[in-house]
């Protein structure tokens, strides 16, 4: 069975992404499955699971906008930069609203971040987490990042409730940590969650224990969504002749000549990523070069 799809699922607290995966793979009896960008066991949220040959779309979805809502607790900075950690410096000043819709607009651009020494990030092929854990001193290397928006929703007491837009590579617990230091004060995240992942939502998603609890196999599962249907800003292409779809399942060139496209859908010097599809599934994605189109990856 050429399995493909994308499976939301809505990952509860206090469970690993590779956890929600794990459980996912022995329920269906899935060989192949990935998730599209990690969550921390203390978040909860939005996580895009891949079906089998799907995976190969995954980079795709990892680059679309994300969407967090979380919330900081403000006079306390953390070893983990959220409640999990202990307390290494403290705070009486207590940000106003004004105060921190202004700091939160400074930051809305492009800028470099230092991911928490507590991630998954590497430091000479060792992820960080471990090296924090075993007492080891280092510095996570600074990388380049992008706020698109944010919104303060409310302040109560000493913890403020935020939402933000940003791209691939953030981390909202650093964004804590430097948003408390731009207003003179420390803080850490209390609470995190994940809202949205490109075209994945709370709103198409399914609860992890749910998902768990049907009966149907995969195949039946109504909740799969076809593959090409959740990637943004793409150029696709539906093939329907049986001669080409061969040629292309098989990794060959294949003249542009031979599609039966309109004229005026193509651009041929367009190096944007090609998706040929048959129906809603991904038939392989590849580049135009020249008068040929050459697949790069097939997932049929």
């Amino acid at each position: 069975m050429n399995e493909q799809g994308w499976l939301n699922i809505y990952k509860p607290l206090d469970v690993s992404s590779f956890n929600v995966i794990k459980k996912i793979k022995k329920k269906f009896n899935i060989i192949k499955l990935g998730h599209a960008g990690t969550l921390d066991p203390l978040a909860e949220g939005i996580l895009p699971i891949a079906i089998g040959k799907t995976t190969k779309l995954i980079p795709f979805v990892q680059n679309s906008i994300k969407e967090y809502e979380f919330e900081i607790k403000w006079g306390e900075e953390t070893s983990t930069d959220d409640k999990e950690g202990e307390i290494i410096d403290i705070s009486k000043k207590i940000p106003d609203d004004n105060e921190i819709i202004q700091a939160l607009k400074n930051f809305e651009c492009k800028f470099y971040q230092y991911p928490p020494k507590a991630s998954a990030v590497k430091i000479n092929g060792i992820r960080s987490y471990k090296l924090f854990r075993s007492n080891i001193d280092f510095e996570t290397n600074k990388k380049e990042v992008q706020l698109f928006n944010t919104k303060l929703i409310n302040t109560n007491s000493n913890i403020s409730r935020i939402i933000i837009k940003c791209g691939s590579g953030f981390y909202v617990r650093s964004l804590a940590r430097d948003l408390a230091t731009e207003l003179g004060t420390k803080g850490h995240i209390f609470s995190l969650k994940r809202t949205k992942v490109g075209k994945f939502s709370t709103n198409n998603s399914i609860l992890l224990d749910d998902a768990l609890k049907i009966s149907q196999t995969l195949s039946e599962f109504k909740e799969i969504q076809p593959s090409i249907s959740m990637l943004d800003d793409i150029l696709a292409y539906e093939i329907e002749d049986e001669k080409l779809i061969k040629e292309i399942s098989y990794g060959k060139s294949v003249e542009i000549n031979k599609f039966n496209f309109h004229s005026d859908t193509l651009n041929l010097n367009d190096k944007k990523t090609i998706f040929l599809t048959i129906g809603k599934n991904v038939l392989s994605f590849g580049k135009f070069d020249g008068d040929l189109f050459v697949p790069k990856k097939v997932l049929i």
